[in-house]
């Protein structure tokens, strides 16, 4: 063996010989890269965050919950306390614009009022980070464009909350609007709502964006949107209570029929005033649907023919972030971009335009 190759040869000996005489965590180090997880801040920390958000975060692959904005001082020592998060990592309304400075936080979650969700989402984009933002989208077509417009500007990806287009018996009614398993569909039933017995909470006031519509309503117009793989060409809406001393200001309940290019109708309905969960889709050939088809757990359905839909899931806001991280990290397209949400509102706005004239109207 000639002294080049000799040279060579022992240079790699050595360099194994170092590398088995690592220990075993530290060799599989070497040899297989780390998975990077996304760094999450939740801006407002009411129920859906502190309830639901941060403790499916504790069950993600993808992300994980490093920081938090409050207008509260008091919540920051027990969230600190339950999660570990660091002391440059917790931001008031004020210094989100501090997040720029910050790369522990790769995503912005808006969880607040709806009102509030354009203003927020569009700090956290011009921060630099990626958004997702809770729904309704916001209350208008033109704050849901002007949020969609901040994070193309900032070339920032944009998802929206719906979780239920994440969830796997629901995912199999996308594609079936697809494949059509049961022909052509006709008509469809989409109800969303629960008994709100609450005299003082922001989702009675106008301005926050309350109302049942909002709130629950979009289930039942996403759903609808969904199922048919098509967007509505009209509606017909029209408002009521039970309760005008509490809703003074906003639906307690709204009943709006959807028109569809297909023909398909779907009758839907949201309240504040009722337990409503129920999707059902009646087609050409048969029948199909999710009851319940939203909840935070146990969605399952079935169909004509004796399917059934029960797919079981662990944690369907895990579902949804691990899904919308991995768009980021991949560069891929999100599940439910900004767009989806303004498709909503450009509805929602054409429900309670309709339910105010008393007539028929038609949507672009």
């Amino acid at each position: 063996m000639d002294k080049l190759k000799r040279r060579d040869f022992l240079s790699k000996v050595v360099a194994a010989s170092a590398v088995t005489a690592l220990p075993v965590s530290s060799f599989a180090n070497i040899l297989i890269p780390q998975k990077r997880k996304l760094g999450v801040a939740l801006v407002g920390l009411g129920y859906y965050s502190t309830d639901l958000l941060a403790p499916a975060l504790q069950l993600t692959r993808h992300c994980e919950l490093r920081g938090i904005v409050t207008g509260s001082p008091s919540k920051i020592p027990v969230w600190q306390e339950k999660y570990g998060i660091k002391d440059q990592n917790i931001y008031s309304y004020d210094t989100m614009d501090e997040f720029a400075n910050n790369d522990a936080i790769d995503v912005i979650y808006v969880v607040l009022p709806n009102s509030m969700h354009a203003e927020y989402a569009i700090k956290a984009a011009n921060a630099g980070k990626h958004v997702w933002c809770e729904k309704p989208m916001a209350r208008t077509v033109a704050e849901c464009q002007s949020i969609i417009d901040a994070c193309k500007k900032n070339k920032r990806y944009l998802s929206i909350g719906y979780r239920m287009q994440h969830e796997p018996n629901t995912q199999t009614l996308i594609k079936w609007s697809k494949t059509k398993p049961y022909g052509n569909i006709q008509n469809l039933t989409a109800e969303a709502g629960f008994y709100n017995g609450s005299t003082n909470h922001w989702k009675l006031q106008k301005a926050m964006g309350g109302g049942a519509m909002y709130d629950m309503g979009v289930y039942s117009l996403n759903a609808a949107r969904y199922v048919t793989g098509e967007e509505p060409i009209a509606v017909t809406a029209s408002i009521s209570t039970t309760r005008p001393e509490i809703y003074s200001e906003v639906d307690e309940t709204t009943t709006f029929k959807l028109e569809f290019p297909s023909g398909a109708i779907a009758n839907c309905k949201t309240s504040f005033g009722a337990n409503l969960n129920e999707l059902k889709v009646n087609c050409a050939e048969g029948w199909y649907g999710l009851f319940p088809f939203q909840a935070y757990n146990g969605i399952m359905g079935s169909t004509s023919d004796g399917k059934k839909l029960n797919t079981p899931i662990e944690n369907e806001q895990a579902r949804q972030m691990d899904d919308d991280s991995l768009a980021i990290l991949n560069k891929s397209a999100v599940i439910v971009p900004g767009e989806e949400g303004l498709k909503d509102i450009r509805v929602v706005e054409a429900v309670y335009q309709s339910a105010r004239e008393g007539r028929r109207i038609e949507i672009e």
